[in-house]
C-alpha cells in the first residue's frame, strides 16, 4: 500500500529547541527539513537568526537556510512557491518530509495558501511612507495599536517598518484590518499535513532566551552586526538581535542596554509567536523532550 506523501511541521516558539527535534524526526524517516523562518534562509545572516549549526546541517539535509540574500525581497508568497516546489520534490524520493520554523504566516502560507491583498492607492502608500520617515517607527506603531489592535496583538513583527507599513496601507485604503484578508477558505493541499506545537514553561522558555543571547554575543553577534552595517535599512535586518546592536553602533545606547533589549525583544517576540499559533486548532502541543517523538513516529507512519 502507498503511503501517503506527508509534511510534519514542528512549529513553536524561538529557543524552545525546534531543530534538534526536527532533526530528531528528520533523521528516524532518512528524510530532509524545510526551514519555514523568514531570516535563517539569508545567508549573510547567521549568529543573530540561530541558524543551524554546521554540524546540525551535516546530521540532515535543510533546505530555505542561508538560500538567498538579503538583497531580495522575501514575503510569505514566495516562500510558499519555495517551498511547495521544494516538497514536491522531495517527495519524489520520500513520503514524509519535515518542516521547522517560527514563522507563523510562512507555515500558513504553505498550508493553506496565500491571501490576495487588495490594491493600494499610490497616494494612500505615499502618505504612509511619508509618515514614517518624518515620524519614525515608534509612530508607526502607535497608529497600529491605535486603529488595528487585533493585528497588533499577533503581528510577530512590530520592529519591522516594512510589514507596518504594509498593514496601516491596508487599513488606510479599505477601512478593514489586513487580518481581513487572511481569512479566505483554504486550498487543499495534495498531502497529509502534521502539526506538531513545541512549549516550556515561561520561565524555563525565558532563562533558555536570556542565555542564547548570551551565548550569540560570546559568539561574535557584534561583529556581524558590524559586517552587516552597509545594509542595516534592508529589511532583512529590520531584526531583532541587529536592530539593538546596530543603535548601539550608532552612539544611541550602551553594549549592555543594547543586550538586555535584545533579550526583552526577543522574549516579546517567542509571545506573540505563542499567540499565533495557539489560535491553531490543528497544533497539537508537547514539551521538546526526545520522549514525545515516539507519538509522532508513530502517528506519522
Amino acid at each position: 500500500m502507498e503511503q501517503i506523501p506527508t509534511i510534519i511541521i514542528i512549529a513553536g516558539p524561538t529557543a524552545v529547541g525546534k531543530t534538534n527535534f526536527a532533526i530528531s524526526v528528520a533523521r528516524h524517516f532518512n528524510t530532509e527539513i524545510i526551514s519555514a523562518d523568514s531570516r535563517q534562509c539569508y545567508r549573510e545572516l547567521k549568529i543573530g537568526v540561530a541558524r543551524p549549526s554546521d554540524e546540525e546541517l551535516m546530521l540532515v539535509k535543510h533546505h530555505f537556510i542561508a538560500s538567498h540574500s538579503i538583497t531580495e525581497e522575501l514575503n510569505a508568497g514566495s516562500f510558499e512557491k519555495y517551498a511547495l516546489d521544494k516538497a514536491t520534490e522531495l517527495f519524489q524520493k520520500n513520503p514524509i518530509v519535515v518542516m521547522v520554523g517560527g514563522t507563523g504566516l510562512y507555515i500558513k502560507s504553505f498550508c493553506e495558501g496565500i491571501d490576495p491583498m487588495p490594491e493600494v492607492p499610490e497616494l494612500v502608500r505615499k502618505q504612509v511612507i511619508e509618515g514614517y520617515e518624518t515620524k519614525g517607527l515608534i509612530w508607526l506603531q502607535k497608529e497600529l495599536q491605535q486603529k488595528d489592535p487585533d493585528f497588533w496583538k499577533i503581528s510577530t513583527e512590530q520592529q519591522n517598518p516594512q510589514r507596518l507599513m504594509r498593514a496601516l496601507e491596508v487599513l488606510n485604503a479599505t477601512g478593514q484590518s489586513i487580518l481581513v484578508y487572511r481569512t479566505r477558505k483554504k486550498i487543499s493541499r495534495p498531502f497529509r499535513v502534521i502539526k506538531i506545537g513545541l512549549e516550556l514553561p515561561k520561565e524555563i522558555l525565558r532563562k533558555r532566551i536570556d542565555d542564547r543571547v548570551d551565548q550569540m554575543i560570546e559568539s561574535g553577534l557584534l561583529e556581524e552586526v558590524k559586517s552587516l552595517v552597509p545594509y542595516k535599512n534592508f529589511n532583512a535586518l529590520q531584526t531583532v538581535g541587529y536592530k539593538e546592536l546596530f543603535a548601539f553602533i550608532d552612539g544611541e545606547t550602551s553594549l549592555e542596554q543594547a543586550i538586555v533589549q535584545i533579550k526583552t525583544n526577543t522574549r516579546q517576540y517567542a509571545k506573540r509567536q505563542m499567540t499565533w499559533f495557539t489560535k491553531d486548532p490543528e497544533i497539537r502541543w508537547m514539551s521538546p523532550d526526545p520522549q514525545n517523538l515516539a507519538a509522532i513516529l508513530s502517528e506519522s507512519i
